[in-house]
Parts: C-alpha cells; sequence; structure tokens
C-alpha cells in the first residue's frame, strides 16, 4: 500500500495548484489509462462543519485540487477516471450539488459546489492491489482566506484549452463553404436530462449526423466543436470558430424550461434585449454551466476592443439574421414543429463571435414529451438535418448574389 497525503492545509497554500500522485507504483503502469469510479466504495458525508470526501477508484491516477469562488466550490481534476455512477451519492451539508465528467481530452473533473467558504484540511490517495482511494476532508473557513486561496491563478492555459486541442482538422478535399456545428454541452456539463438521455448526448448524435450529411453533399467542409463527451468552454467554441475560417457557426441545443410548457425548434440570435424571460434564463444557465465547471468568466475585453467588435458586429448581423430567416424558412417547408415563436435572441456568449454569422438552435425542449420522442427519433433528425442542408445552400447562394450586386 502506498499513501499519498496532504496533511496540512499550508501545504496547499505554498502553492497556486497542487498536482497529486504523479509518481504512481509499478503494479499501477501496467494498467489502462482510465480508472473507474467504484460507488459502493465511496461517500460524502458532513463532518463538524465540513465535508468528508471518499472516492474509491480502479486504479491510481495523477490529480490534482483547487478551489473557487463565486460560487464556491471545489474541483478535482485527474487523469483520467470515468465518473459513471457518481449521481447515486447523496450530497451532504455543506456540499450544494455534485457534477462530474470528461472535462478536456484526457482529463476528468468532478466538481463539487459548496453552500459558502471551506478549506482543505486533508487530502491523500491511497493505493492498493484493487485500485486507489482518495480522501478529501474539508472544515469551514473565514471569507477571506477562501477568497484568496480561490484567487490564486491557475496553471497556463488550464482552462482554456488551445483550439487546435480539440478541433480535428479540415477534411481534404472538402467544399469551399466552412459550417461549424457546436453541439452543446458535453462532458462535464451534460446540459439538460430527461429520461437517462442527455442534451449533451443527443446534440453530439444530431451534429454527426448533420456533419455526414453535409459532406456527402460535396459543398461544404464541416468542423465541429467537439467530436465526443468532452467539456469545452464557451469561449474556446468560438475560438474554434474563428480559427476554422469558418463561413457560418450553428450551436445546437435542447433546453429544458423549468416553468411552462415550451415546443418545437426555436432560432436565437445574438442581442443585448433578450426576446423574454425564458431566453434569458437559457442564456444565464449556459453561461453558469461554464463557470460552475471550473472556467474564469471575469475577463473583459477593453473598451477599444469592444468597439471594434459592435462594428463587426453592426455588418454581420445582417447576415446573421438571413441565416436565422432561412432556417426558419426551411423548417417549415419541411413541415417540422416550431415553437410558437420561432425566432428569439438572447445573451448567449456562444454567438459573440464578431465577424460570423452565428446562431443557436434548440431544435427542440427535453421538457416537452413530444420534443423528447421527436429528438429520439433517427427519421425526425434526418429530416431535420434536411431542413438545415437545404437552409445552408440557400443562404450562401443569397450571400453570393449579394456580394455580387456590391461587388466593383
Amino acid at each position: 500500500m502506498r499513501v499519498l497525503t496532504l496533511p496540512r492545509f499550508a501545504r496547499l497554500l505554498a502553492m497556486p495548484l497542487v498536482l497529486l500522485a504523479l509518481a504512481q507504483p509499478p503494479a499501477a503502469q501496467e494498467l489502462s489509462a482510465l480508472a473507474r469510479l467504484q460507488v459502493a466504495g465511496s461517500s460524502i458525508t458532513s463532518a463538524d462543519g465540513g465535508l468528508d470526501l471518499t472516492l474509491a477508484i480502479s486504479q491510481p491516477v495523477p490529480w490534482r485540487l483547487r478551489f473557487m469562488a463565486d460560487p464556491p466550490r471545489l474541483l478535482l481534476d485527474a487523469r483520467e477516471i470515468e465518473w459513471t455512477g457518481i449521481a447515486a451519492l447523496e450530497v451532504s451539508s455543506p456540499a450544494v450539488a455534485l457534477r462530474a465528467g470528461n472535462f478536456r481530452p484526457g482529463w476528468s473533473r468532478l466538481v463539487l459546489e459548496l453552500d459558502g467558504p471551506q478549506r482543505l484540511a486533508s487530502a491523500e490517495m491511497v493505493t492498493g492491489a484493487e485500485g486507489a482511494v482518495i480522501r478529501l476532508a474539508l472544515a469551514p473557513a473565514d471569507a477571506a482566506s477562501f477568497a484568496a486561496e480561490a484567487g490564486r491563478p491557475d496553471l497556463p492555459e488550464w482552462s482554456a484549452p488551445d483550439p487546435a486541442e480539440i478541433m480535428a482538422p479540415l477534411p481534404a478535399g472538402g467544399g469551399p463553404l466552412i459550417v461549424v456545428l457546436d453541439p452543446g454541452h458535453g462532458g462535464i456539463d451534460p446540459g439538460a436530462e430527461r429520461d437517462g438521455q442527455t442534451e449533451a448526448a443527443l446534440m453530439l448524435t444530431f451534429a454527426r449526423e448533420l456533419k455526414e450529411l453535409l459532406l456527402r453533399d460535396g459543398r461544404f467542409a464541416v468542423v465541429m466543436t467537439r467530436e465526443e463527451d468532452v467539456f469545452v468552454p464557451l469561449e474556446t467554441r468560438t475560438s474554434i470558430a474563428r480559427d476554422a475560417g469558418a463561413a457560418l457557426f450553428l450551436s445546437l441545443h435542447a433546453d429544458a424550461l423549468a416553468e411552462g410548457d415550451a415546443q418545437g425548434a426555436t432560432i436565437y440570435t445574438l442581442a443585448d434585449e433578450v426576446t423574454d424571460a425564458a431566453s434569458a434564463a437559457l442564456a444565464e444557465r449556459h453561461d453558469r454551466d461554464d463557470l460552475l465547471a471550473g472556467i474564469d468568466l471575469s475577463d473583459q475585453d477593453d473598451q477599444v476592443a469592444e468597439v471594434l467588435m459592435d462594428m463587426a458586429r453592426t455588418e454581420t448581423q445582417p447576415r446573421t439574421d438571413r441565416l436565422s430567416d432561412a432556417i426558419v424558412a426551411a423548417i417549415k417547408r419541411a413541415e417540422i414543429r416550431m415553437h410558437r415563436r420561432p425566432q428569439q435572441t438572447g445573451g448567449f456568449s456562444v454567438l459573440k463571435s464578431p465577424d460570423i454569422p452565428s446562431v443557436l438552435l434548440e431544435l427542440g425542449f427535453l421538457s416537452s414529451e413530444r420534443d423528447f420522442n421527436r429528438l429520439s427519433d433517427p427519421k425526425w433528425r434526418a429530416r431535420m438535418a434536411g431542413a438545415i442542408r437545404a437552409a445552408i445552400l440557400q443562404w450562401a447562394e443569397e450571400e453570393a448574389a449579394l456580394r455580387a450586386l456590391v461587388a466593383p
């Protein structure tokens, strides 16, 4: 048995980030790269105002810990753990919520949202013949010391992977129109859920089907912001589109509304003034998903850059509106159910590329049983994919005609 410990919080304070268990016992070298959570040996329990976490895994892995604020949360990153079954663990005060999944290629993340400031009293990994156990003990902390710890800078580029790390190369011989498809959510962020299905999985399935259809057409080159069940920050998604030289960016979602009975497809474009409270709530939730996953949203563009981007958006917005109109018209021609207000606006961060026409398509709402059944039907998805293909072609032809009119 081997024990790697961090017995005093002061040792954690000595570094802005701690990477633990990098040295593994010889036996671990023969195991696969993926550890699996063993739910039976894992638990989360309250202890004197703090929290004890015991996470049993099938083999030792490198791991690291850090705190983040607003809201307070503990992040555990590992290379890497399959977190299936983590939802079976009951969270216990001062824990508020728990989520886990793939965070970036080769790394998984567990996020424990807390109801107030905590400190790390101890941390260890105990390894043995049957795997390993990560044990963490949290204790109450004062706001000032927690803020200081949470404010320590992360390792460079950790929270925002380079687009090249995620983006597959453009296919050789692809068509001239570069389309970026953005399956929403992924990895640690499953999105909406219903009957064992997640928004992230459904959107990845649809994006793959739409990509295949567009590539078979021969007039498109297609880039996906994610090709697997992995978390991709909103900023990285837009960077992928920019690096690919995208002609358009299409973000795919199927959210769930806590209130109301919305159903049908909806197209969202970017605007400071949102269509309604539901649109505002969806946009806020998308940003919150990035925040809870550990992405720092505090960086703001300087005033000059913001003015330049606003100018670029002024030029791009009519093209975006025409793309939105084309998609709505094509979906209606295909006799696919749309929301009673099919075109809406919202402050979605993923639509903020200033120079790329960008729209967000809610294919439906998982909170609607009818929409959920449609999204689960391959034939319905094929009809929707066909409508989107027709819309993009119509839009591209209109754009080419308009460019010809203004050409010298």
